[in-house]
């Protein structure tokens, strides 16, 4: 079993960033592949990132791609991901989830994930 806490959210105006940690207990994030999504109002959680465990490749969403980065640190059993130049329309819960995922095509796919976080909010004013 796999427990997911994530932080770092908050409030923060058009073009500035934030860091969310997704933090494991529980067991450690060895042989999992960590993905972030995200949901607004009145819309459907949808794929933002993803590390895939063996090899550690990394994919994203169009929508975020370039301003986005997702990272893990093993030795602190936590995955990251840096938001930069934030929109007001990345507005949304931010929940970050494990499974044991080894391809891409695969993992952008929440179906995929077994374990979830219980999500944090990011909210960008104009």
């Amino acid at each position: 079993q796999v427990q997911l806490v994530e932080s770092g959210g908050g409030l923060v105006q058009a073009g500035g960033s934030l860091t969310l940690s997704c933090a494991a207990s529980g067991r450690t994030f060895s042989g999992y592949t960590v993905g972030w999504f995200r949901q607004a109002p009145g819309k459907e959680r949808e794929f933002v990132a993803t590390i895939i465990w063996s090899g550690g490749s990394t994919y994203y969403a169009d929508s975020v791609k370039g301003r986005f980065t997702i990272s893990r640190d093993n030795a602190a059993n936590t995955v990251y991901l840096q938001l930069n130049s934030l929109k007001p329309e990345d507005t949304a819960v931010y929940y970050c989830a494990a499974g044991q995922i080894r391809t891409v095509r695969v993992a952008i796919s929440s179906r995929a994930y077994n374990y979830w976080g219980q999500g944090t909010q990011v909210t960008v004013s104009s």
